[in-house]
């Protein structure tokens, strides 16, 4: 645990204004990053001979809608090396582009495509950045705390038409009461096989 809150304390140390701090869960690095010197920081991580993260496993997002500045971006990175690995999170919004770190680590390109996809968060400087796993013309962010879960559109072949078609998405099915305490939703009786025995009275 102190060789990884000594790595934290090294990493803020050596990136004044980029790294803001560091905090260490069940023993995992995370440095809490400013999104503007997030290039200076990645670069440093990767080639810095104490921390030698030379692998990006996963860029992701995180949706908090509460917040001014309302989403973070996380980023996961390992170093093989020296067997450690380190999160670094910063906060952004929708307004303000992240730098995009694709120049440092060629595959954050798809995975800053997906955050930008899934969540709507823009990365400067990307080289290609288009919606990846959505179809073409799709609105919205999926991933997004406020984006219904039924979805806006519903998508189906149309024999007659011999083309696929776009429809606004209708919910034939009324207002369900769930009754989630039971394993038998719906169910308002006690089985007749399925008495309990009473309480021993006082």
């Amino acid at each position: 645990m102190s060789d990884v809150n000594a790595l934290g304390a090294h990493i803020v140390s050596s990136q004044p204004g980029a790294a803001l701090s560091h905090s260490v869960a069940q023993g995992e690095l995370t440095v809490c990053a400013n999104a503007s010197g997030i290039l200076s920081l990645i670069t440093f991580l990767r080639d810095d001979p104490r921390c030698r993260f030379t692998t990006l496993i996963d860029i992701c997002g995180v949706d908090y809608p509460e917040r001014a500045r309302r989403f973070d971006v996380v980023y996961h990175l390992l170093s093989m090396h020296l067997n450690h690995r380190v999160r670094i999170k910063l906060e952004t919004e929708e307004q303000n582009p992240v730098p995009s770190i694709a120049s440092i680590f060629p595959c954050a390109d798809w995975f800053e495509r997906e955050a930008f996809d899934m969540y709507g968060i823009v990365f400067s400087n990307h080289p290609d950045l288009r919606r990846i796993l959505t179809d073409y013309g799709f609105q919205g962010f999926p991933l997004r705390k406020d984006f219904p879960l039924s979805g806006h559109v519903e998508v189906r072949y149309d024999a007659e038409q011999q083309r696929v078609v776009y429809e606004p998405v209708k919910l034939m099915q009324a207002f369900r009461s769930f009754d989630f305490l039971s394993p038998w939703e719906g169910m308002t009786h006690q089985a007749a096989d399925d008495e309990k025995p009473e309480a021993a009275k006082p």
